[in-house]
């Protein structure tokens, strides 16, 4: 027997798809199929080199239907031992291909176990082609054990010594592919455990910030899953497939490791003045006492100090309801306004402002707990996170991971920072992990400034800002939708 042209043709091929395999599994499941199809076999198994032994991983024989592995682990068979006796332990520890014609007539092995198998199901064991799976390295992978070659009759036959070098090249590659994806698995683990201990340092500074972060992820997942649903039902044209949506996951992580250099009194700040409402508390008890004694030493009358006494707890409790109220409108500012006039005198002249110029600032925020040059500190973040991802190298897989995070914070209409990019300079990723960041920053319960707002509010906030072009409608939907599908899950 001779190999023909398009023999050659097929082992070619089968090397270009082992190549380009990126699943294990099915990588796995190609190295059987195709070293069946190349030998013309009936069955195979394929075994894993774990722990020391050789486990199994996939059994396919076409005569009886079998098919295992794919769907779930053979965990009913034991593992191999790395005995001597036992013929893919052999072939295993001296990296040798081993070919059997007749398993029942061969004492070089113990082949009890094929024997049994063959009692208990009725088949015929005869031929066998072991073949070890070993790298570039020399490291040993697993073995592929090929049963019952067959003739063009379909009766069985010793496999072709020919066909020793093509299954063990062939095994090579795929050991090497293997090996590869392995690699690319332990890069992913690393870059995975780099973003999870930032952002455990993100936690230790804040925790709702954390909570966020993982709130993003579980967003941008659920969304992702759902555009799937749709793709597969023709209505969306996106797709995420495994690679796509590990990146877009790794950027929800990730988008808000800047933060970690904001100062803790604007990132957890609660309320308009926060902490600094003690020290106005202060202020008007000690202006309590300045008019006593103004009273005290007549350059008022007791009349004027209690009427003044009870104006200064009126505009105590209006400062403090102020420092909590979701939105200051024209009237509320105005009297801010007017508070930050008022100031005592002494006999000396020293004045003591009810207000400083800061608190002033802080109570006039119209909404939100921050100032305008707080919220830039805030909105820094962005640039920051752009900053410390510039030094880690991404390789191809989670390349767009940076670009994407960067302009999270960017809208449609060029109104967003820190580039004001716009339209189609930002990609469905960047748009998709806007609105969903937007949403939990919405929805969130856990956030020292803001009530939460249930979902179909938090929806119909984000459907006017795409109304206004800030945010795609298309993912505003979606989101709802997936939402209102994972309820109660």
């Amino acid at each position: 027997m001779h190999l023909q042209y398009k023999d050659f043709e097929k082992i070619i091929n089968i090397g270009i798809r082992l190549s380009t395999e990126k699943d294990r599994n099915r990588l796995l499941m190609a190295i059987l199929k195709n070293g069946m199809e190349i030998t013309n076999c009936d069955a195979s198994t394929l075994y894993l080199y774990e722990d020391g032994k050789l486990v199994f991983k996939f059994m396919k024989t076409l005569s009886k239907g079998i098919n295992r592995g794919m769907d779930k682990p053979i965990d009913d068979l034991p593992p191999v031992p790395m005995k001597e006796e036992n013929v893919c332990s052999y072939a295993a520890i001296h990296r040798e291909v081993v070919n059997i014609s007749d398993v029942y007539a061969s004492s070089r092995f113990d082949f009890s176990g094929p024997r049994q198998y063959d009692s208990l199901t009725g088949y015929r064991t005869q031929s066998q082609l072991v073949v070890p799976l070993v790298n570039n390295e020399n490291e040993l992978i697993g073995v592929l054990q090929l049963i019952n070659a067959m003739d063009e009759a379909q009766n069985v036959i010793a496999f072709d010594k020919q066909y020793e070098l093509i299954i063990r090249s062939l095994g090579a590659m795929a050991a090497i592919e293997l090996t590869n994806l392995s690699y690319v698995e332990a890069l992913k683990t690393q870059l995975y455990s780099f973003v999870e201990a930032l952002t455990t340092a993100l936690e230790e500074r804040t925790p709702y910030n954390a909570q966020h972060t993982r709130n993003v992820e579980r967003y941008a997942s659920m969304l992702a899953d759902h555009i799937n649903d749709l793709h597969a039902k023709g209505k969306c044209e996106e797709f995420f497939e495994s690679g796509r949506k590990e990146q877009l996951m790794l950027a929800a992580l990730i988008h808000d490791i800047g933060k970690m250099v904001i100062p803790l009194n604007i990132m957890n700040k609660a309320t308009r003045l926060d902490k600094e409402i003690s020290r106005v508390d202060d202020r008007f008890t000690l202006l309590h006492a300045l008019y006593e004694v103004d009273m005290l030493r007549g350059r008022i009358t007791q009349e004027e100090y209690e009427q003044t006494s009870v104006q200064l707890r009126e505009d105590l409790a209006f400062i403090h309801e102020i420092d909590t109220m979701d939105y200051v409108n024209d009237e509320a500012y105005e009297h801010i306004q007017q508070l930050a006039k008022k100031q005592h005198v002494s006999e000396d002249g020293t004045t003591l402002p009810y207000l400083t110029e800061r608190e002033v600032s802080c109570l006039s925020i119209r909404s939100g707990t921050l100032t305008m040059e707080e919220r830039k500190e805030m909105e820094n973040h962005v640039v920051m996170t752009s900053k410390i991802l510039d030094k880690v190298e991404f390789f191809k897989g989670f390349s767009m991971v940076p670009k994407w995070v960067g302009a999270h914070h960017e809208y449609l209409d060029g109104s967003g920072y820190p580039n004001q990019l716009q339209g189609d300079e930002l990609d469905f990723e960047t748009r998709l992990l806007t609105v969903v960041d937007i949403y939990d920053a919405l929805a969130a319960t856990d956030r020292p400034y803001k009530k939460p707002i249930p979902r179909e509010k938090a929806i119909e906030i984000l459907r006017s800002m795409a109304e206004k072009n800030k945010v795609d409608l298309r993912l505003v939907e979606w989101l709802n939708e997936a939402l209102i599908k994972n309820e109660g899950n």
